[in-house]
């Protein structure tokens, strides 16, 4: 990306599931769901939506491996996005195991996210 435009962060959860993708797209949606880019068009090449470039920084506290990507780049609407992954976000007991929500443990994954847009 040679300019980014804005930075939005935000911070997704998976209480129970243990699920690192589903935490991942709920820090996604935290970090954008309340934004509007009305003037981002304009500022774009060629002023399309296509040369819109994202970059979806995630710091997740396991399971890299296992996030699903595709789910990820869903999330954002427009444009190219690149995926970066980085340790970090917390696992920390939820304090109850639910098997009828599909927790393997009681631990709940939190995952922070940085969402960079720009061409």
């Amino acid at each position: 990306m040679d300019q980014i435009i804005f930075i939005q962060t935000g911070t997704g959860i998976d209480v129970h599931g243990q699920d690192v993708t589903k935490a991942s797209v709920r820090a996604i949606e935290n970090a954008i769901h309340s934004n509007s880019m009305p003037g981002v068009q304009e500022a774009l090449p060629e002023g399309s939506m296509e040369n819109m470039k994202t970059t979806v920084k995630l710091a997740l506290p396991s399971d890299i491996d296992e996030l699903n990507h595709t789910k990820i780049k869903k999330t954002i609407p427009y444009g190219q996005v690149e995926i970066k992954l980085m340790d970090g976000g917390m696992r920390t007991t939820s304090g109850i195991t639910l098997n009828d929500e599909g927790d393997h443990n009681d631990q709940m994954y939190i995952v922070n996210a940085a969402i960079e847009v720009g061409y």
